[in-house]
């Protein structure tokens, strides 16, 4: 008898469905797995000769053949365990059933029969659902947050022997896995505690309403990283969706996660090579900028970044995906993120102080801001120039605190979501959709024209002009893009000012300020 059960294996956090097929024979005792196995793969077939001799059945005179279907895929992984020795229990009869194929089977199996999780548990489960799974049983995690899904009934066990009960109509006491404490606390400097800069809180804050991609500049002290790495105290709390592919993500990378709605803030440092910001290596694996999906990449001293690394970014930062190719396959990794670039405007850093005298020469200035390369540079939305704050002046203003700036940007989002139907942002959603629901007037037209001639913008800048516009606007609760909106995002994406912060007059700019 030929038995076919289903498991699910993973390419990258997409999901394919894995039939584990198996033919028991008259002959030497064997087992065979065939089907592009890996080594972990190859090592089941110990693991359920010994959870079987454990359970008491007997593999003698009989040779197995265990075939992973599609054949032509790489499997990896012991989560294929579950699966092929159910399978191999209806070969051999000791299972009078067929298994519908629309239930599921992973797990680890251990020497003693026990059903073990193991890593890229989540992103299987969440795979199993888009494949239109039924029924799924795996052991229980409690690392992992409460799955409670319609469309898929998830079955909890904790050894083959309870499965095998289960299958056959019997009851067992169902394990049900309590809610997890999600931390609410967070480590993130309040606004309320940042003295001074007005106007970078409310280019941030815009920033966070409709995922904007920020350029910060100033000399060394000035403020831009304790602007940046405040900036999660802003972002709206991760939906149940998001949390869910965030901690897939920091599975399949091996690495530390916490239950928290919180979005993940990434700062690598500058000597991080390519693959550990990117992704890949031998086994593939998500890099920081899929580890900040949904979250903050905070690039400090973007400048020494290596330029082959920087370039990399340009990908994921205008599909939100990352490509990893190799010779067997091409794994993709989700990578939305808000990037937020800081650096100072000379190697010295002092270009255009007042306080202190800069020590490089025109040509030393200009090759440390050829560093990032243009198409790069143009991918940011929003470009401050950032100059120290004077304590003793400013003290005495009232900062307002990150909470009262996080329900305006939750509500602006909020706008986003119901104009375009799904949780998808300014920032993020195609050109088309986004003119479609925010048509532009003639005079308004007429006017971002105007400017394009007078600057030469390129076509990037000119959507990114209108994209920011649109998150004022959504900002300031307005359902189509106001004039005044036009003339915040012009300023927001001004590049002149980071031609100024190298050594010419500065511009200090207030929201509401229409003069260029």
């Amino acid at each position: 008898m030929c038995a076919r059960v289903a498991s699910v294996g993973l390419r990258g956090l997409e999901g394919y469905l894995v039939y584990a097929e198996v033919k028991a024979m008259v002959g030497v005792d064997s087992i065979v797995i065939v089907g592009l196995p890996d080594a972990a793969v190859k090592e089941s077939k110990e693991r359920i000769a010994a959870a079987f001799h454990s359970l008491g059945y007997s593999l003698s005179s009989k040779k197995i053949i265990i075939h992973l279907s599609p054949a032509e895929m790489k499997k990896n992984g012991p989560m294929f365990d579950l699966a092929m020795a159910i399978s191999v229990l209806i070969s051999l009869k000791e299972l009078k059933m067929a298994i519908p194929e629309h239930i599921g089977f992973i797990g680890a199996l251990s020497l003693d029969g026990r059903v073990q999780p193991v890593e890229g548990m989540l992103p299987a489960v969440l795979a199993a659902k888009k494949l239109g799974l039924k029924k799924l049983y795996m052991p229980f995690d409690e690392r992992l947050p409460v799955l409670d899904f319609k469309e898929m009934d998830i079955i909890y066990i904790s050894s083959l022997e309870e499965v095998i009960h289960h299958l056959n109509g019997q009851m067992i006491t169902p394990l049900v896995p309590k809610p997890k404490e999600l931390e609410t606390g967070t480590n993130f400097t309040d606004f309320q505690q940042i003295v001074g800069h007005p106007y970078a809180k409310y280019a941030l804050e815009v920033a966070a309403a409709g995922e904007h991609h920020i350029f910060m500049t100033g000399p060394p002290g000035c403020g831009k990283s304790l602007l940046s790495e405040s900036f999660p105290s802003i972002m709206p709390p991760l939906s149940n969706e998001a949390q869910l592919e965030m901690i897939s993500l920091y599975q399949l990378s091996g690495s530390s996660w916490t239950h928290t709605k919180i979005p993940p803030f990434r700062s690598p440092h500058h000597s991080a090579s390519g693959v550990s910001i990117i992704g890949g290596g031998q086994f593939p694996k998500p890099g920081e900028v899929s580890l900040a999906h949904r979250g903050v990449l905070f690039l400090d001293e973007i400048a020494e970044f290596t330029k082959k690394t920087l370039d990399m970014l340009r990908q994921p930062l205008e599909s939100g995906i990352v490509s990893i190719s190799r010779t067997q396959a091409t794994i993709t990794y989700p990578a939305s993120f808000i990037l937020i670039g800081a650096m100072n405007p000379c190697p010295c850093g002092y270009t255009g102080s007042n306080t202190h005298y800069c020590t490089c020469n025109p040509k030393q200035i200009t090759a440390y801001q050829n560093k990032i390369s243009g198409p790069l540079r143009d991918r940011f939305d929003i470009n401050l120039s950032l100059r120290p704050v004077n304590l003793k002046s400013d003290k005495g203003n009232k900062e307002e605190p990150s909470s009262n700036i996080r329900m305006r940007v939750e509500e602006a989002r909020k706008r986003q979501y119901e104009r375009y139907g799904k949780e998808i942002s300014n920032g993020r959603v195609s050109y088309h959709t986004l003119l479609q629901t925010s048509p532009l007037t003639q005079e308004q037209e007429r006017t971002l024209q105007q400017f394009s001639i007078k600057k030469s913008w390129s076509n990037r800048t000119q959507i990114k002009i209108i994209r920011l516009a649109r998150t004022v606007s959504d900002l300031q609760g307005s359902d189509t893009i106001t004039d005044q909106s036009i003339w915040e995002a012009v300023k927001l994406n001004n590049i002149k000012e980071i031609k100024n912060a190298l050594g010419t007059r500065v511009y200090a700019h207030t929201p509401g300020n229409n003069k260029f």
